[in-house]
């Protein structure tokens, strides 16, 4: 294989499968980035065996081919090229030679028969998602994920397709036990009956799929093959195993009793529970929040360190009330926020606390209460 591509773009290419590429190297050719040239593009590749990508860009084949070489080293000698066009030649041994303006690389590949084989996909079917829906949905659901290994079919985000009022509605849920996200946003077209009764996105895929959305305007087609999710956005297609488990019913967390509910300002109270963690525990990252008419006082406490506390305005007529929370919680679901107010809704210190934007009902959060 011989070909020229211009540095930009073969950088850009090899920058987004970086995060794919098996790091733990139990198998050495995941490591790898698998090259092919034909008909005048690059086809870059890379996968772990449960995420995939394949993204194709302009350049001038010489001779066709197709060859692996590591991904990680390739992309740090190809950012440090001076910005010219990039030679690359692959020889009958496996060898590589990379030569730009007047540096000159030779390092050594794996055969590309070696590589997994990358699914070939349907363009056909699947929904439409303009890449600003997708990243703001994500957005507002990722951070709740679980990091839990043993708790696989929490590592990852619960998608269904639901009708109500005679819209279609697509819902993100993701949950690690301590708090849950969720957000539900309309959409149009055809549904696939794989999204009407559920599945798990894997955490990883999930983090690739907020990468693509945020790579510039252009709609993502997200479809199902076997029990993959393809995504495509222009000439990228991003494959990823579906989690295989049942997703816990998470109706039953989100409290229907609550009956107290205060209107705080987002911006003054994230920060107050940034200065708060200051001083917190650094294992629990207690705070603890009086609430009561007019005020809510959070206060924080180390016995190593000191402790801290600070008052905010509320809108709030209820009975006062203490209940502690995990602040980093909090601090994720203020951050995700569009709205300049959360209505923070209340039953007693020992349950699930609410959280909404004060005037959309598409997102909520649930947070478990601490013992403080």
């Amino acid at each position: 294989m011989n070909f020229t591509i211009e540095k930009e773009a073969f950088l850009k290419g090899l920058g987004r499968i970086q995060g794919i590429v098996e790091k733990r190297n139990t198998i050495p050719v995941l490591a790898n980035v698998l090259l092919e040239g034909s008909d005048g593009e690059l086809h870059i590749t890379a996968t772990d065996l449960e995420v995939g990508m394949r993204s194709s860009y302009p350049a001038n084949i010489a001779k066709s081919g197709k060859i692996t070489v590591s991904a990680k080293k390739l992309y740090e000698i190809i950012k440090e090229l001076p910005d010219r066009e990039v030679a690359f030649a692959a020889k009958d041994n496996c060898w590589i030679e990379v030569k730009c303006g007047k540096a000159h690389f030779n390092i050594v590949g794996l055969a590309a028969d070696e590589f997994p084989s990358f699914p070939q996909s349907s363009r056909d079917g699947g929904i439409s998602l303009s890449s600003a829906l997708c990243k703001e949905i994500i957005e507002k659901t990722f951070f709740a994920m679980s990091l839990d290994e043993s708790k696989y079919n929490l590592n990852g985000i619960f998608l269904r397709a639901f009708d109500s009022s005679g819209e279609t509605r697509l819902r993100l849920v993701a949950t690690d036990g301590h708090r849950l996200s969720l957000i539900d946003k309309p959409i149009a077209g055809n549904v696939p009956d794989e999204v009407k009764r559920g599945l798990i996105l894997p955490r990883k895929g999930v983090l690739e799929l907020k990468r693509l959305a945020e790579e510039g305007d252009g709609d993502l087609t997200l479809s199902f093959q076997d029990n993959n999710a393809v995504v495509r956005k222009g000439q990228t297609v991003v494959v990823m195993r579906l989690v295989d488990g049942e997703f816990p019913d998470y109706e039953r967390v989100i409290p229907k009793a609550n009956d107290q509910q205060a209107l705080i300002a987002v911006d003054p109270f994230l920060h107050a529970l940034r200065r708060m963690l200051i001083l917190s525990s650094e294992k629990s990252r207690g705070v603890k929040m009086l609430i009561k008419p007019g005020v809510l006082e959070v206060s924080s406490s180390n016995p190593e360190l000191g402790d801290a506390r600070e008052e905010l305005d509320l809108d709030y007529e209820g009975p006062e009330m203490t209940i502690g929370f995990n602040a980093r919680y909090i601090l994720d679901i203020l951050q995700v926020q569009d709205e300049t107010r959360v209505r923070m809704i209340f039953k007693d210190q020992l349950s699930p606390g609410l959280l909404r934007p004060e005037k959309s009902d598409d997102f909520l959060a649930v947070v478990m209460p601490m013992r403080l």
